[in-house]
C-alpha cells in the first residue's frame, strides 16, 4: 500500500471512530429522556462520554472503524445491531455496578435501540444518496431478466459498481412472480411474453439485461427478437460466480450464437458411459482441436485409468492437458505428440500404452485448405485412419470411433471425399470384426459442422465483427447444420457406447447425430451482428464472395442409398450404408499410399473417385452482382 492511500485510510479510520463516537454519546442522551422526560440529561453529566468510550471498545473487535459506508450491507447493519446491543449492555452493567438509578426499567431495551438507529441510520442514508447521485449520472436504463436468486446477487453487485446504466425493472422467467418487487423494482412481465410487458412500459429501455445462465434456446431467440422491433440491446450479465469486485465494473457480454442454438439436452446414459470410460486407458487422437479438446474435458469426468492425449501440434496438446489438470489432478495423463500418418511411430505408441479405448478426431477439416493440399488430406484423414486403426487392433484396443462429417455424404470437396474413405475403411473393419470374436469393434459417428470450431464460420465472423466488418458469406443460400461441440461430444460417447454394447447395429452402420434444420449462413451473420448490438446492413456490411472449390450450397447427413434408421436413443440416428469388402478396401488404400508417397496426385485423385463414385469436385459458384 502506498503512504497516500496509508494516510487515506487511516483519516477515514479516525473519522469512522469520532463519527461512531459522537453517535453513542448522542443515543445515552436520547436514551435517558426517552426513558424518563423529565430529565433532560444524564446522571453523571460525563455518562454520555462513557457510551463514546464504551461504542470504541467494543468497535474493535467488530470492526466498526474499518466499515466502508458507500459500500455497506446488511450483513454489515447486523454487525453494527450486535455492536450496538453489547454497548448498551456494558453501559447498564457500569450503572448497576456504580450503583447508579436506571431511569427506568425500560431502559435498557430502549438504549439498545436508540444505539442501532443512530448507528446504522447516517451510514444506510449516507449509501442511498451515494447510489442515487451514480444513479442520476447514467442515461441508458435496464431491464433485469432472471429469477430472484439471480436478480438479488446481480443487483447486489451492481450496487457497488460504476455502472452505465439505471436497472428501472425486471423480467421473470416465469409468469408466477408478475407483479412482486425485488430491491424495489417491480417485476413487470415474464421472459416467454416479453411483448406483452414491453409494450406496457411507457418508457421503453435501452437495454435487456440477461442475468440467468440457463436462460437459452428458443426461449432466448425469441426475446431477442421482441428486443430488435423494440430497438432494444440484450446483453448478458457475467456469471453470479465472477461478479466483479466493489471496485471494478460489472462487465456486461454480448449473446454468443451458441446461446440461441442450445437445443434440449439429450439426457445421456452417464452410468453406461462410466461402465464404457471408468478404470480403462483411452486415448485422443486429434487432442489439441476443438472436438478433442471437449473429448477429453468429457472422458476426464469419467474417471479413466490414463488419458492419452494424441496431437501433432505440441502447444495445442499442451493447452488441453493444462486444463485437465486443474479440473482432474488426480487423473493420470500422457501427452503425446506425434503424426497420425506416421505408422511406425503411431504402432509404437499403441504398442506401448495398449489404450482400451481410441477416439479417432485427427484430422484436416478446412475445405479450402485440404483442396489447396489434396495428398496431404488423404494422408492425413484416409490413410492416417487406417493407420491408427490398424494399430489400435494390433495392440488389443477394444473399441475404435471414427469422428466423420457431413461433407462425406455426396462429397464435392477432397476433404469430404477423404472422410468418406475413412467411414469406409472404419466400416469394412467392423463388418470384420464382428465375424472374429474378440477383436476391436469400429463405431463410425457423422455429424455436421460444430459451432466456434476451429476454422468455422462463427469464430471468422467474431473475427470480422471485431474489425468493423464486413461479414463474408460465400452465397445467399448457402445453408449449414449445426450443434453445440458439448453436445456432439456428449453424442458422441453415447453413440460408443451403443455400438460397443450388445444392441443388433446393421453391418458397418454409421451412428448420425440428430442435427435438427439446417441454419442459413446469412441469417447467422445477421444474429451475429444483432448480438453485437448493431444492425446488420447499415452498421456492418454482408458481403458475398461466391462459392469456392470444394464448397457445396447445401450439405446433407445422409446418402440416396444409405438406409435412415431410427435407433432407441434420442439424438442418435443409424445410416446403413453400401458395404465394401475389407479385401478389396484394403488393396485400394494400398494404391492410393503409394500414390501419396511418390507425391502423384492424379493418381491419388483417380483412386479416390474409383472408390467413392459419388464423389463430384465442385469449382464453386459465381454469385451475380444482383445477388450482392
Amino acid at each position: 500500500m502506498s503512504r497516500d492511500n496509508a494516510t487515506r485510510l487511516a483519516a477515514t479510520i479516525a473519522l469512522n471512530i469520532a463519527l461512531d463516537g459522537a453517535l453513542a454519546a448522542a443515543s445515552v442522551v436520547l436514551g435517558f429522556f426517552l426513558a424518563n422526560p423529565a430529565r433532560l440529561w444524564p446522571t453523571p453529566a460525563a455518562l454520555p462520554l462513557g457510551g463514546a468510550i464504551a461504542i470504541w471498545l467494543i468497535g474493535i473487535p467488530f470492526g466498526l472503524s474499518r466499515l466502508h459506508w458507500r459500500f455497506i450491507s446488511f450483513k454489515d447493519l447486523a454487525v453494527i445491531a450486535k455492536a450496538a446491543v453489547v454497548t448498551a449492555l456494558m453501559l447498564v452493567l457500569l450503572m448497576v455496578g456504580a450503583g447508579l438509578a436506571l431511569p427506568s426499567p425500560t431502559f435498557p431495551v430502549i438504549l439498545a435501540l436508540v444505539l442501532i438507529v443512530l448507528l446504522t441510520a447516517p451510514k444506510l442514508v449516507y449509501r442511498l444518496i451515494r447510489q442515487k447521485a451514480e444513479v442520476s449520472d447514467t442515461s441508458q436504463t435496464a431491464i433485469l431478466v432472471g429469477n430472484g436468486d439471480q436478480a438479488e446477487l446481480f443487483l447486489a453487485a451492481y450496487a457497488k459498481a460504476a455502472a452505465p446504466y439505471r436497472v428501472v425493472g425486471l423480467m421473470a422467467l416465469s409468469g408466477k412472480h408478475v407483479g412482486r418487487r425485488i430491491h424495489g423494482l417491480d417485476i413487470i412481465g415474464a421472459a416467454d411474453n416479453a411483448e406483452t410487458a414491453l409494450t406496457r412500459l411507457k418508457q421503453k429501455p435501452d437495454l435487456l439485461i440477461v442475468a440467468a445462465p440457463g436462460l437459452t434456446g428458443q426461449v432466448l431467440a425469441d426475446l431477442l427478437q421482441v428486443a430488435e422491433q423494440h430497438d432494444i440491446r440484450v446483453l448478458r450479465a457475467p456469471s453470479l460466480t465472477r461478479l466483479a469486485p466493489a471496485d471494478q465494473k460489472v462487465e456486461l457480454q454480448p449473446v454468443v450464437i451458441e446461446d440461441l442454438l442450445n437445443r434440449q439436452q439429450v439426457q445421456l446414459d452417464r452410468e453406461g458411459l462410466e461402465r464404457l470410460v471408468a478404470g480403462k486407458r483411452v486415448m485422443v487422437t486429434g487432442a489439441g482441436g476443438s472436438i478433442g479438446n471437449e473429448l477429453a474435458r468429457q472422458l476426464a469426468g469419467f474417471a479413466p485409468a490414463e488419458l492419452l492425449l494424441l496431437d501433432s501440434s505440441e502447444f495445442a496438446v499442451w493447452q488441453i492437458d493444462i486444463e485437465i489438470a486443474e479440473m482432474a489432478p488426480t487423473l493420470s495423463r500422457r501427452i503425446i505428440v506425434a503424426d497420425v500418418r506416421d505408422a511406425g511411430r503411431i504402432q509404437a505408441i499403441m504398442q506401448e500404452c495398449r489404450p482400451e479405448l481410441v477416439f479417432h478426431a485427427a484430422a484436416l477439416k478446412h475445405v479450402l485448405i485440404v483442396e489447396a493440399n489434396r495428398l496431404e488430406g488423404l494422408r492425413t484423414n484416409a490413410l492416417g485412419t487406417q493407420i491408427v486403426a490398424d494399430a489400435a487392433a494390433a495392440s488389443g484396443a477394444r473399441l475404435m470411433v471414427l469422428i466423420s462429417t457431413d461433407k462425406a455424404v455426396n462429397p464435392s470437396s477432397v476433404m469430404g471425399g477423404s472422410k468418406r474413405l475413412a467411414e469406409m475403411y472404419c466400416q469394412a473393419l467392423d463388418v470384420e470384426a464382428r465375424h472374429q470374436h474378440g477383436t476391436m469393434r469400429c463405431v463410425t459417428v457423422r455429424f455436421g459442422n460444430v459451432l466456434g470450431s476451429t476454422g468455422s464460420v462463427v469464430p471468422l465472423f467474431r473475427r470480422q465483427l471485431s474489425h468493423g466488418g464486413p461479414l463474408t458469406v460465400t452465397h445467399p443460400d448457402v445453408e449449414r447444420y449445426f450443434m453445440t461441440v458439448r453436445e456432439a461430444v456428449g453424442l458422441i460417447l453415447e453413440a460408443s457406447k451403443v455400438g460397443i454394447g450388445g444392441e443388433a447395429i446393421p453391418d458397418g452402420g454409421i451412428f448420425v447425430l440428430e442435427m435438427g434444420e439446417p441454419v442459413k449462413i446469412i441469417d447467422l451473420a445477421r444474429q451475429m451482428i444483432r448480438l453485437a448490438g448493431l444492425r446488420p446492413g447499415k452498421d456492418v456490411e454482408i458481403r458475398f464472395t461466391g462459392l469456392q472449390p470444394g464448397e457445396k450450397l447445401f450439405e446433407e447427413l445422409f446418402h440416396d442409398s444409405e438406409r435412415l434408421t431410427p435407433t432407441a436413443h434420442n439424438g442418435l440416428l443409424m445410416a446403413c450404408p453400401r458395404m465394401v469388402d475389407m479385401q478389396a478396401v484394403r488393396s485400394a488404400f494400398r494404391t492410393l499410399h503409394q500414390a501419396a508417397v511418390e507425391g502423384d496426385e492424379d493418381a491419388a485423385m483417380k483412386m479416390l473417385s474409383h472408390l467413392v463414385p459419388e464423389f463430384s469436385p465442385s469449382t464453386g459458384l459465381a454469385v451475380s452482382r444482383a445477388a450482392e
